[in-house]
């Protein structure tokens, strides 16, 4: 059964129960700025205009060749931004550690790319992986930052990830995205079992990657427990045509 939770209830009432917040991943303006070097676009500027305009956090995703989020941006987006910063990366790179713990930020995503990888693709192998992710996810606990791994809608993956500590996972949507056209009832069905299994073991649910305008409200409304969504590409892309603060408003809209 898909369930259409914004039909006959209030708004208010749907603030009172919470809904998914919205981070944006500002990774694409990063983008920009570095194919013509100097500071235009201001990456901490259209960080906090994202702020302005709804946003209730802040993604980057720094790599180690810097080719869109350089190390320097999280240390000045930290200075500067008020809401949630979810920094994500690769825990296997020291340096990514080291920036990590130097910043604090409310969350660390992490996530199994490999060097020069253009986006992320695949979740952990929560079981093969088991002992190093306990490892560094204590490590990161320990300085009060709050951990998320990303996973693919796997019941078994989700159920391991709760043994290795970890406060949430990241549910990797790409599968859900790119079958939602052709049938949405079959696209969502194995995330509806992940989002279950990972309330069954206690873990908090964000999801992320390919989520757009056309998908998110339906994704939303069937996957029990979603906290957060991460979204930086489409969004950015929408708002060439659309303008930001009317994008980001746009996308609060398919969370209500």
């Amino acid at each position: 059964m898909f369930v259409n939770y914004s039909a006959n209830i209030s708004r208010v009432n749907i603030y009172l129960w919470g809904m998914a917040k919205l981070s944006v991943n500002i990774n694409k303006i990063a983008t920009l700025r570095n194919s013509r070097g100097g500071n235009n676009p201001d990456l901490v500027k259209v960080a906090l205009d994202c702020e302005r305009f709804g946003a209730q956090g802040i993604t980057v995703h720094p790599r180690p060749d810097e080719r869109h989020i350089r190390y320097q941006d999280v240390y000045d987006l930290k200075k500067a931004i008020k809401t949630e910063f979810n920094i994500e990366g690769n825990p296997v790179e020291e340096s990514f550690v080291a920036l990590v713990l130097n910043n604090r930020p409310a969350q660390v995503t992490l996530v199994p790319d490999a060097q020069g990888q253009i986006t992320s693709n695949h979740g952990w192998d929560t079981i093969k992986h088991h002992d190093y992710l306990k490892e560094i996810i204590t490590q990161f606990q320990l300085a009060g930052i709050r951990v998320s791994i990303f996973v693919d809608p796997i019941a078994q993956m989700v159920e391991a990830a709760a043994a290795t500590g970890t406060n949430r996972i990241e549910l990797y949507t790409e599968g859900y995205a790119s079958q939602y056209h052709h049938n949405p009832q079959e696209a969502i069905v194995p995330y509806i079992k992940a989002a279950q299994a990972a309330q069954r073991v206690g873990l908090g649910i964000n999801a992320g990657h390919d989520l757009d305008l056309h998908n998110l409200q339906y994704f939303a409304q069937n996957i029990p427990g979603l906290l957060e969504v991460s979204i930086g590409h489409a969004l950015i892309s929408d708002a060439l045509y659309l303008g930001l603060e009317n994008t980001i408003q746009m996308y609060l809209r398919q969370l209500v």
